[in-house]
């Protein structure tokens, strides 16, 4: 790839000159994808952005989730952040389990400016609850601008902290909790990582980190070199990463809890998967948390799926990519549970 050496606006990182391709498939999603869709989010449109969000996106109630009783599903109402309000979360589970069963603790994508805990759960329920024998439950974090950090990330300690705490009253091995998100929601879950880590709070199994938003400043080679392409770009990742975090957007002393990318410490961790797209401009930030957790000793596994952009599997979920991706968190995760719970029994 041929590169021009004039720098960039920020001036901090050369302009590029040549992109890496879409992959076909995704490529013939992406072109019939409204206008709308795939413009970026600016600080002019943004409360129009969540509006639209808030009225399109899926919330399905208890009882679709439910199935037909294929899953127990529970609304709780939990106490929330010290000064902040209680925590929804949405609880789930394959009905007729019997025993603690692992859970999956998530965050839902959507920039920490649009998305809610509902609409994850669907997919979740049926491609990693039911096979893996999962229990789930998903977060109604506070949203940016209304909640900036560390509100967000507060909710999903303080249901986190509550879900462990009450792990015999939920039925889940409080010793096999998963905590994971997909972009916004898998920045979230590196932090929460973090911060238990640093708090001596609930300590996970591991994280698993979808495309995860993790860094504020906008810096890296792939951050310029998609902007104006596929589903994210430069404009609407500095217009989120402002909602969040007000004025201490882009300061140097900004805390690792509200940008992971921003840790020096990244020892101690629980194993994580991690993956991004190729074509998507997170692309250098994961691929550099992936580097920064080996090299601090831990375990990570990444995968970045050649010609990909933001959301590719749920946008084009019939994809070959998209099914290789699924295939592989689904490995990851089994593979995980099956250690931990050799680990768990004893000796014979």
């Amino acid at each position: 790839m041929s590169v021009r050496r004039a720098a960039s606006e920020s001036g901090r990182v050369p302009t590029p000159e040549a992109v890496p391709p879409f992959d076909p498939e995704l490529s013939v999603v992406l072109a019939a994808m409204r206008k709308e869709s795939t413009e970026s989010v600016t600080p002019e449109n943004l409360e129009a952005r969540q509006e639209r969000d808030a009225a399109t996106r899926p919330r399905p109630t208890a009882e679709d989730l439910r199935a037909d009783g294929r899953f127990e599903v529970a609304e709780l109402c939990v106490p929330g952040p010290p000064d902040g309000p209680d925590v929804t979360l949405v609880s789930a589970r394959p009905s007729g389990l019997v025993g603690p069963l692992p859970l999956l603790y998530y965050m839902h994508g959507g920039a920490m400016i649009t998305g809610n805990a509902w609409s994850v759960l669907p997919r979740i329920l049926r491609e990693w609850a039911l096979p893996l024998e999962l229990a789930v439950i998903s977060v109604e974090y506070r949203l940016a601008p209304r909640a900036q950090y560390p509100g967000p990330l507060e909710d999903c300690y303080a249901g986190l902290a509550w879900a462990a705490g009450h792990a015999a009253e939920l039925d889940i091995d409080a010793d096999r909790i998963i905590i994971g998100g997909k972009s916004a929601g898998g920045g979230l879950a590196a932090a929460l990582a973090l911060l238990t880590r640093d708090r001596g709070g609930p300590g996970p199994l591991g994280q698993l980190l979808l495309c995860p938003m993790l860094d504020d400043r906008d810096s890296t080679f792939s951050s310029h070199q998609m902007t104006g392409l596929g589903m994210w770009d430069l404009t609407s990742n500095a217009t989120a990463w402002k909602a969040l975090l007000g004025d201490r957007y882009g300061a140097a002393d900004l805390p690792p809890y509200a940008a992971p990318a921003r840790a020096t410490d990244l020892s101690g961790l629980p194993p994580a998967y991690i993956e991004v797209g190729s074509a998507e401009m997170f692309r250098d930030e994961d691929v550099a948390y992936a580097n920064a957790i080996w090299q601090a000793g831990g375990q990570a596994e990444l995968h970045v799926w050649p010609g990909a952009y933001h959301g590719f599997d749920s946008l084009a979920p019939r994809a070959a990519l998209s099914q290789d991706a699924r295939n592989a968190r689904t490995r990851w995760l089994r593979r995980l549970l099956a250690q931990s719970g050799t680990r768990s029994r004893p000796a014979v």
